[in-house]
């Protein structure tokens, strides 16, 4: 192959994350009501019958459906199941920066729920919601804690191609875990994450 042909090809390729192509693709919704003329954002406690983080505080969201046109779509529709409201109950729809971590994508998106609206909640995943005035992360920050991620192979991994062979030094790598306590409730993680985002964006 000539030296045309190889730039003429990289000149076409759009580039994306690198290997994302097999990642699943989650969106959430960031859920922003209006209480006594005050903003507030709304969470989800995730039903007890869930099999992935039981109780859990959470935003509205869940996988992309080979059906959704965007991320946008599956985070409005996932709203919509679960909190039991329709499309047109939800606007200004505004996406956030999204987040990557190993095999998986979220798309946050933040979004105005109209508050006369009422709401059916789906038992099977959601176990109540309650709001939080924004006001309170705003003058409220995280508390911040680093959680430490350790590679470990697994038994077939061919160590006779490292230099260092089973002695070689893996890096450890740290992530930091947000926690918000409020009357009671704690947001923590990913859900936490997303808060401190939209509330530095907001600053």
């Amino acid at each position: 192959m000539n030296e045309n042909s190889v730039l003429n090809k990289l000149r076409k390729h759009t580039p994306i994350i690198l290997g994302s192509e097999a990642f699943n693709k989650y969106a959430v919704l960031v859920p922003l009501v209006e209480v006594n003329g005050e903003t507030h954002i709304l969470f989800e406690i995730r039903s007890l019958e869930m099999r992935r983080q039981p109780g859990d505080i959470c935003f509205p969201g869940g996988r992309k459906d080979p059906l959704d046109r965007t991320e946008q779509q599956t985070a409005i529709r996932e709203t919509t199941e679960e909190l039991g409201i329709k499309e047109e109950n939800i606007t200004d729809v505004t996406p956030l920066n999204y987040i990557v971590s190993p095999g998986m994508i979220v798309y946050p998106y933040a979004g105005v729920i109209d508050p006369a609206v009422p709401m059916k909640l789906n038992p099977s995943e959601v176990g109540g919601v309650f709001t939080v005035p924004l006001s309170y992360f705003l003058d409220n920050p995280p508390a911040i804690y680093p959680v430490n991620l350790r590679a470990e192979p697994e038994e077939n991994f061919p160590f006779e191609l490292v230099v260092g062979g089973e002695n070689y030094h893996w890096q450890t790598r740290k992530v930091d875990e947000y926690f918000y306590s409020y009357k009671g409730k704690v947001i923590w993680g990913m859900t936490a994450r997303i808060v401190a985002h939209l509330v530095d964006i907001i600053r």
